[in-house]
């Protein structure tokens, strides 16, 4: 019943009272419309039926204005593709054309790209990106590593200023050098750790250096030498490894440092020394006889204050120099009694009966050089006797004289504790140009015989009656002068 009622209607459209265009016969709207026209009675298709078509006319305008008020820019940009859409796909075209022209070059060089990188060869750009690529994930050990010279160096300079009583940070510097040197064992072909470890050495040669210098310290103690002895043993194995010696070569460096030490400490005493010499011209100059016995002590006065200072200063460094020496360096149990025993009558310039014979291996010329102890004393006893030679005969005076003669024998008995007694070898410095008897050593057996006296009594009071004496000194305290004696 549609058909007829379609072909009933249609005639009405597209005319000059409904200008609108005949609705297709297929459109579902259309043929809903129509079925349900033929269910609805006559009467209601002209009284009902309009004011229901107007009603949903005017619905659909509603939800038309309200739709175009929500999606305005949508529509307007709708609008605007649409009307560029015309000049859009003939571009999107040509383009398309081009990139399905520009395909097969990009697929050979895709080719060349995976021939170029593959792995199955060797590539030497692959290997240096493969090398980037490591560098960039181990750049914080890399950085560690660049960084140990530099740690190395600071812990040398902070214990340089801080001073010999600072161990930890020479200890901190050894344990990096320690490790410097297994990494260089460990990558020998890397030129990165081979560069470091050349920084490393220098750094280590300035800390041999540092120590070599703080053993010229003055005021050095038995703990501080020690530590520096061992410190320069890790430091240059060298040094204690090139002798035979049980000290090596460490202990003549450390007999001239020590010697440097000594030896300036007594050019502190120039300007005493320059007055001395001015003494001594004074003494050349004058030869008149007569003026030795009306000026001499004012003469002396100087050269007697130059070499008591001189004289105390050498005792002081000398005794320490050779009993710091045994203390770092021990000699072994078969060879320490006869070393102190040859070394004290070489200095005396006696043979004793009593000295073993050397050995073939001992006369051979080519054996190993004796320890540096061993000749160590003799040249500081030609220091000094050098001096008193020089500058003792300035000194007229007979008191003063004395006084010097027993200072001397203080230092040589002090240096004889250690093996070193050179007390015979200044029997000369006595000796007087004026002396008219021949022999010219009376002045110095006299100071021989009340230094014997004065050390019998010293050591009777330290041995059998250190007791009584105490206890006599404790009382004679009470008494008057006059009553000790």
């Amino acid at each position: 019943m549609a058909d007829p009622l379609y072909e009933l209607l249609a005639p009405y459209f597209d005319s000059p009272a409904s200008p609108r265009p005949v609705p297709s016969v297929q459109d579902q709207v259309t043929a809903k419309y129509l079925n349900r026209l033929s269910t609805l009675p006559l009467a209601s298709l002209t009284s009902s039926e309009p004011q229901s078509l107007a009603q949903s006319s005017h619905t659909a305008l509603l939800s038309l204005q309200s739709l175009s008020a929500r999606s305005n820019s949508a529509l307007v940009a709708s609008s605007e593709h649409l009307s560029s859409l015309r000049t859009t796909l003939p571009q999107l075209a040509t383009e398309a054309e081009s990139l399905r022209n520009d395909i097969p070059k990009l697929d050979e060089q895709a080719v060349a790209f995976s021939e170029k990188y593959s792995r199955s060869a060797e590539n030497e750009v692959l290997d240096r990106r493969k090398k980037a690529l490591l560098m960039a994930r181990n750049v914080d050990r890399l950085s560690d590593i660049l960084d140990l010279p530099t740690l190395l160096s600071s812990a040398i300079s902070s214990s340089t200023a801080q001073g010999a009583s600072n161990t930890t940070n020479y200890a901190s510097a050894l344990d990096l050098h320690s490790h410097i040197k297994r990494l260089h064992l460990l990558y020998q072909d890397s030129e990165l750790v081979s560069s470091i470890y050349q920084q490393t050495e220098e750094a280590m040669q300035e800390m041999t250096s540092n120590l070599i210098s703080s053993l010229r310290a003055q005021n050095i103690k038995l703990a501080a030498g020690m530590r520096t002895i061992g410190w320069l043993r890790r430091v240059a194995p060298e040094l204690d490894g090139n002798s035979s010696n049980r000290e090596g070569t460490l202990g003549a460096l450390f007999l001239v440092c020590r010697l440097a030490t000594l030896v300036s400490m007594l050019s502190a005493l120039d300007p005493l020394r320059d007055l001395a010499d001015q003494e001594a011209a004074i003494r050349l100059r004058d030869d008149n006889p007569t003026k030795k016995g009306t000026d001499a002590w004012s003469i002396g006065q100087q050269t007697e204050r130059y070499l008591k200072r001189y004289i105390e200063i050498f005792r002081e460094q000398s005794f320490a120099i050779v009993s710091m020496y045994k203390s770092i360096f021990p000699s072994g149990p078969d060879t320490t009694a006869s070393d102190d025993l040859g070394l004290k009558f070489k200095s005396l310039g006696l043979r004793s009966v009593s000295q073993p014979t050397p050995t073939p291996q001992q006369q051979d010329p080519l054996s190993p050089l004796p320890s540096a102890l061993s000749t160590f004393p003799l040249h500081l006893v030609g220091l000094l006797t050098m001096t008193l030679k020089q500058y003792l005969p300035n000194v007229q005076d007979k008191s003063s004289r004395e006084s010097l003669l027993t200072q001397v024998l203080y230092c040589a008995g002090s240096l004889g504790r250690l093996g070193g007694d050179f007390s015979l070898l200044l029997a000369d410095l006595g000796q007087d140009d004026s002396d008219e008897e021949g022999d010219g050593h009376g002045e110095w057996v006299e100071a021989m015989k009340k230094h014997r006296v004065l050390a019998g009594k010293l050591e009777s009071l330290a041995s059998g009656g250190s007791v009584r004496g105490m206890k006599g000194l404790a009382d004679g305290r009470a008494k008057s002068p006059n009553e000790v004696k």
